[in-house]
């Protein structure tokens, strides 16, 4: 049987046949018992992907994109006496800012550069000088560039200045180590679709069940209120009409997670993806945009070989079954990005390899 097209952008992700299959299942009314026990399910898992937030820390499922969950999370955790400092070193961080301006929040940007690190220096001077800080906020794996942020340091400054984190964790979770209580996380956004393997059409948000508990919702939005979902889905319903068969596919993608050994045998797999990728496009003499050191496990991005424009190198990738991905603003005529997630055989990556000899005339 042949291979699908392979992507590699940062998801949707290709997908294993065994989580295809669920879409021959039956359809499930999103009313019906028996779809509130699969959501509760669903919401044991997540919360158990990490040791860390397997107690203590309440999954809440809503039908949309990663970028819903990070607006829902920050518009219903930041409250009206409030102010979040958002630290940004890509496309996702500043778009956190625009959804806290659009949201009414009181916010503070900080950012650098896409191709550098975050600001931490700048970041922690507005942490020492302005107590109405309450909360910050970051992204883990700024697939902008394929940066992994340090998220260590950051947290670090959030325990010191007692600072509720509220990270992006749209592209890391399940392929990342994430420490939820070394780095004070009082909730992260996620989406089934990347380094789980689900389908596109659910998000969650994993959040801090005292804060849940305690707190009232800032939002000013009736869908992305994630109060309302919370109180809903304690008995597996949601206020509005979820993703059915995309849930369906979500609990068989994070049982195959369980069965292949965890976010850290993931993590593993796409790291030794992802190093092989560039060593070997760099002898071919296409050079990684960043240092080794500073990607994350599953995305890389390169300078664009030589003679050659993204549109050019795209076509020619694709016409040989991959998907790959453009640079960002002012980077689509310098770089193109390849993600590791989901489904990427060994044979598909010495195929990819072969077909970027032949272009490059290193074959």
């Amino acid at each position: 049987m042949s291979r699908p097209m392979i992507l590699l952008n940062p998801g949707p992700v290709t997908i294993t046949d065994r989580v295809r299959n669920t879409f021959l299942q039956e359809d499930l009314c999103h009313r019906e018992p028996d779809f509130a026990e699969l959501i509760l399910d669903i919401k044991k898992r997540l919360a158990r992907v990490y040791e860390d937030s397997a107690e203590g820390y309440q999954a809440v499922l809503m039908t949309g994109s990663g970028t819903c969950a990070v607006e829902a999370m920050i518009s219903s955790l930041v409250p009206k006496d409030g102010k979040l400092l958002v630290i940004a070193n890509g496309v996702y961080g500043e778009r956190i800012a625009e959804m806290a301006e659009v949201h009414g929040k009181n916010f503070v940007l900080v950012k650098a550069p896409w191709p550098e690190a975050m600001p931490l220096e700048e970041a922690e001077r507005h942490l020492q000088n302005d107590p109405e800080i309450s909360h910050v906020t970051a992204v883990h794996n700024e697939t902008t560039t394929g940066r992994l942020n340090d998220m260590d340091a950051l947290g670090e400054l959030c325990v010191k200045y007692e600072k509720k984190l509220l990270l992006d964790a749209v592209s890391s979770f399940a392929g990342e180590r994430i420490e939820f209580k070394k780095w004070n996380i009082t909730a992260l956004a996620s989406t089934a679709n990347k380094c789980i393997h689900g389908v596109p059409g659910l998000c969650f948000v994993l959040a801090d069940e005292r804060e849940m508990e305690k707190s009232h919702s800032a939002a000013d939005s009736l869908y992305l209120d994630l109060f309302s979902y919370y109180e809903k889905q304690k008995t597996g319903f949601s206020p509005f009409t979820q993703a059915t068969h995309v849930a369906v596919a979500l609990q068989e993608a994070l049982l195959e997670l369980e069965d292949s050994g965890g976010w850290q045998m993931r993590m593993e797999r796409y790291r030794s993806i992802s190093v092989k990728l560039r060593d070997e496009l760099d002898k071919m003499g296409i050079p990684r945009f960043l240092q080794e050191n500073e990607y994350s496990s599953m995305l890389s991005s390169f300078h664009l070989p030589e003679g050659y424009s993204y549109e050019q190198l795209h076509d020619k990738l694709r016409e040989a079954g991959f998907v790959i991905y453009a640079g960002q603003g002012g980077l689509f005529h310098q770089i193109f990005r390849i993600a590791n997630m989901g489904d990427i055989r060994d044979e598909d990556v010495e195929r990819l390899l072969r077909t970027f000899r032949q272009i490059t005339g290193a074959a």
